[in-house]
This record gives C-alpha cells, sequence and structure tokens, in this order.
C-alpha cells in the first residue's frame, strides 16, 4: 500500500494491463521470431554412435532410410553397422529418389506405414531426409491425406499437431542442411512445380554431422551441394526482415518456419558464408583435403540454422521450376536414370540476376556479402551494390566451372512463360524476397540467367 492506494504492479495489481508491445489486434506484420532447431552433434566419426543413441531413446524397431547408391557405400554401413552391434532391430528402405516427388514420398510412406517403426535413421543427403521426414509425418498421421500438409497455394499447408516418433539424420553432402530444419521439399508432379512441407514438427530429433562422409562425395556433387549453402547463407540475410512480414499469426502455431531474416538467422548465415568464400573452392578441386570438406559441412548446418528460421527467397523459388522442367539434362557425377538439375545448381544459376535485382532493398547487407565473397568494396557506391555482388558470384561460378546459365543447360528463351509459372505458386519463400516481383520481373530474371559469362 502506497498512500492509501494499492500497489499498481502486475503482481498486486488486478488490473493488469497489457505488456507494452504486445501486438494490439490488428497489426498487420509480425512482431516476433522463433529459433528452432534439431540438436547437432559434430565430430570425425559420430556415425558409430547411432546405435547407442537409438538404444537410449528405447527404439526397438528402426526404419533406416537411404537411396539406392549410398546403400552400397561406407556411410551406411558404418550405420548399419552400429544398429547390429547395439541390438537394434532395424529394416532399410533403399528407394529414396534423387530429388524426390509425390510419388517417390508416397512409395516411402506407404513403406512405413506398413510397418511400426517407433523411430527413424536418414542417411543421405537431402533427397533422403527431406523423405524420411515426410514418411515420418504420415505414418504419425494415417489419417490425413497427402495435400493436407503440403504447403499452400498446391496444398492446404495445415499445422502439425500430431507427436513424430524421433528421426536421426546423419547427412552425406554438404548443402542441404537438411538435418537442421522443419522443411521437406519434393517435385509435385501434376504441375511439374517444386513444393514441400515446412513445419518445425518435423525437424530431425538429431543431425549427426560426421566428416568423413564427405569424403566419398564426387567434385561436381561438392560443388553443387556448395552451391546451396551459397544461397542459403545470402537469400536468408537479404530476405524480408521479420517484423515486415505479414500476416501476423493469430496463434503461433501458425507462425511460418521461415520468418524472414532476424538477428539470431544472420550470425549464422554470415559464418556459412565465411566457410563457403574460405573452404568451397578447396573441397571441390581436393576430394582428401578433410579440412575444407569438414568445414564445408559444418557450414552446411551453419546456413540451416540461419535459413531454416529466416527462409530463402527468389534464388529458390525460381529454382524450383528450373529442376522441375528439366528435359534432357543429367548432371556430371550424378549416377541417376533420370534427367536431373542437381538442386544447388539450380538455385545458383539465378543468383547473380536475383542479388542486382534485390540489392536496392538492402544495399548494404549486398555489399557486406560481396567483400566476404572476395570483392574488394573500399570504394563502391551504395547503388552499385547489385552489380558488384553478380559480378563476384560470376566470378566465383567461373572459377567453379559452372555451366553458363540456363540455355547451357537445356532451357532457351521460349521456356520463360512456363518458368514463371513454376515460379508463381511458390509464394512461400517469394514473398520473403526484399523486394516484390510481378511476372514481367521473373521473366526478365530468367532471361538474364540464360548466359552468365
Amino acid at each position: 500500500m502506497v498512500n492509501g492506494t494499492e500497489c499498481q504492479c502486475p503482481t498486486h495489481s488486478h488490473t493488469y494491463s497489457q505488456a507494452p508491445g504486445f501486438p494490439p489486434s490488428g497489426k498487420t506484420t509480425d512482431y516476433a521470431f522463433e529459433m528452432a532447431v534439431s540438436n547437432i552433434r559434430y565430430g570425425a566419426g559420430v556415425t558409430k554412435e547411432v546405435g547407442m543413441d537409438l538404444q537410449n531413446m528405447g527404439a526397438k524397431n528402426v526404419c533406416l532410410m537411404t537411396d539406392k547408391n549410398l546403400s552400397q557405400l561406407p556411410p551406411v554401413q558404418m550405420v548399419m553397422d552400429s544398429l547390429v552391434k547395439n541390438g537394434i532391430n532395424f529394416e532399410v528402405y533403399n528407394n529414396v529418389r534423387v530429388e524426390p516427388t509425390d510419388r517417390s514420398f508416397m512409395e516411402a510412406i506407404e513403406f512405413v506405414k506398413k510397418r511400426a517403426f517407433d523411430a527413424y535413421v536418414a542417411v543421405g543427403g537431402g533427397s533422403t531426409m527431406d523423405t524420411c521426414k515426410a514418411a515420418n509425418l504420415y505414418a504419425s498421421s494415417p489419417q490425413s491425406d497427402f495435400l493436407d500438409y503440403v504447403n499452400a497455394p498446391i496444398g492446404k499447408g495445415k499445422p502439425v499437431s500430431v507427436p513424430l516418433k524421433p528421426l536421426i539424420a546423419v547427412p552425406t553432402t554438404s548443402g542441404t542442411g537438411s538435418e537442421t530444419t522443419g522443411v521437406a521439399i519434393f517435385d509435385y508432379e501434376p504441375l511439374k512445380v517444386k513444393t514441400g512441407i515446412a513445419s518445425r514438427a518435423i525437424k530431425p530429433t538429431l543431425g549427426l554431422i560426421d566428416p568423413l562422409h564427405t569424403l566419398h562425395m564426387p567434385d561436381r556433387v561438392v560443388a553443387n551441394s556448395g552451391f546451396d549453402v551459397l544461397c542459403h547463407a545470402l537469400e536468408s540475410y537479404t530476405a524480408l526482415p521479420y517484423h515486415m512480414r505479414s500476416p501476423c499469426p493469430s496463434n503461433p502455431i501458425t507462425r511460418p518456419a521461415y520468418q524472414g531474416s532476424n538477428p539470431i538467422s544472420d550470425i549464422w548465415a554470415v559464418h556459412a558464408l565465411r566457410i563457403v568464400a574460405k573452404y568451397l573452392k578447396r573441397a571441390v578441386r581436393n576430394p582428401d583435403d578433410l579440412e575444407a570438406r569438414s568445414n564445408m559441412h559444418l557450414a552446411s548446418a551453419f546456413a540451416g540454422i540461419g535459413f531454416g528460421n529466416a527462409g530463402v527467397h527468389l534464388c529458390h523459388g525460381m529454382s524450383y521450376p528450373i529442376s522441375g522442367l528439366v528435359k534432357t539434362y543429367k548432371a556430371k557425377d550424378y549416377n541417376v536414370d533420370h534427367p536431373l538439375v542437381p538442386h544447388g545448381l539450380s538455385v545458383v544459376l539465378t543468383s547473380p540476376a536475383v542479388f542486382t535485382f534485390t540489392a536496392q532493398m538492402s544495399p548494404e547487407r549486398h555489399l557486406e556479402t560481396a567483400e566476404i565473397l572476395g570483392a574488394d568494396t573500399r570504394t563502391a557506391r551504395i547503388p552499385d551494390a547489385g552489380p558488384i555482388l553478380a559480378d563476384t558470384l560470376r566470378k566465383f561460378l567461373f572459377d567453379l566451372d559452372v555451366d553458363d546459365g540456363l540455355a547451357a543447360i537445356g532451357y532457351s528463351k521460349a521456356d520463360i512463360p512456363a518458368l514463371v509459372k513454376g515460379t508463381l505458386p511458390q509464394e512461400r519463400v517469394t514473398k520473403l524476397a526484399p523486394r516484390p516481383q510481378s511476372e514481367e520481373d521473373l521473366s526478365a530474371l530468367f532471361e538474364a540467367s540464360m548466359k552468365l559469362y
């Protein structure tokens, strides 16, 4: 009691007023961001701990998911040895498709629905980890229709409220960062576009990052997965800031996994970019450079933590039709039976055009990233931020023997309307670009990406 009046502090006051800074209803943009990331364990040889982890979780019946190529290689052998040694009962599913489709997701879902798995281990690149996330989700929600959880506008984009089984991810490439994120991407064949499922609920329980697995990667796989890390870092750092993203969610469960650039993601993105600048070329050129390949493996996770919470924007949004509409191109070093534009390649080919386009919204960030990648920006003028970053990227790609633009992987001007049409449904990411884009803008970006050098 003070001077006969009741204490007004929140503890004693029954007329507790709304906390300052809480958004009044009617606020259109978000006011908060959330950091969600899988547990990560890093170290040469940590793969052999996976059997103990499953034992510690009390797992009795485990699904080991991988692809046909990897099922013959040391990473999968190491996992199986650990499961056997620790008495874990498991079944292998090795039918994951590199660059998965709705059909390949559904085949994996059917496989796991018929068996009572209580834990999952995914060994491979993003394709395997994403397929395993989807299988775990739909086996845990057996009454759901496939499109229920797929991102709108292609699917219904329902929030995930069912509990999932533990999933341990063992990445064998240094690209997607999928071991850290709640995102699973696939080609939706009826529309010939990539889309996905994005929810914090589907992120792996644990990512085992073992740099020994990177030593079996051919150089083009190292390069293309490295380009994915590069674009994850650049796009999340230059994305629309989280407090400018709308709508403001009415319930935290509807706050998207991709929230816009934010102070925590920024740290991870910039650090990942520094590692890419220092180590990617070395990792591509020398398969035995364990230091470079180990650092790229870590960079992939760092960028994953960044973009898994900030999101990506135009390079990724435009990449989905580039890989979805592929005609005959088959990437070197990829042992697959279907035409394939590797994800990292499809993303990086538009990067010079995209960052020229977005630079006017945050020129300082574009200049900062150009400097990290080796540009001399001491005398740079703010209006030149886009061209400087674009030139820096072109030089980087040229040094790494990247195909000369979309024309070199089989596209021509005649394909631009279809590529634009395939980009339009990717609103989950394109709306995170700092600069809004019209169909004409997208056409111009595809046209500018036909030739790089």
